[in-house]
C-alpha cells in the first residue's frame, strides 16, 4: 500500500481536501485517514471533517480505461 502524506489532495471528481492525520478505529484497529473538505457544502457545511479507511483513500479506480488515484496528492 502507498504512503500517506499530510497535506492537500484532489479527489478524482475535482474537489480538494486536506489530510490532517491518521487515526485508528477503536474496535478494529483499522487505520483511518482524517481529512477536511476545502470547500463549502450546503449539505455538510464549510470545511466538514471526514474519515475514510486508509486502504480506500489510497486506492486507484478505473476511469475510461485509465487507472487513477481516488485522491491525488497536490501539496
Amino acid at each position: 500500500m502507498g504512503e500517506l502524506k499530510l497535506g492537500k489532495y484532489e479527489h478524482y471528481k475535482g474537489k480538494q481536501y486536506e489530510v490532517i492525520g491518521l487515526a485508528r478505529h477503536s474496535e478494529t484497529q483499522e487505520e483511518l485517514v482524517i481529512y477536511i473538505a476545502l470547500y463549502d457544502s450546503e449539505e455538510f457545511g464549510n470545511n466538514s471533517l471526514w474519515a475514510r479507511p486508509k486502504s480506500m483513500f489510497l486506492e486507484t479506480i478505473n476511469i475510461e480505461g485509465r487507472e487513477v488515484p481516488s485522491f491525488r496528492y497536490i501539496l
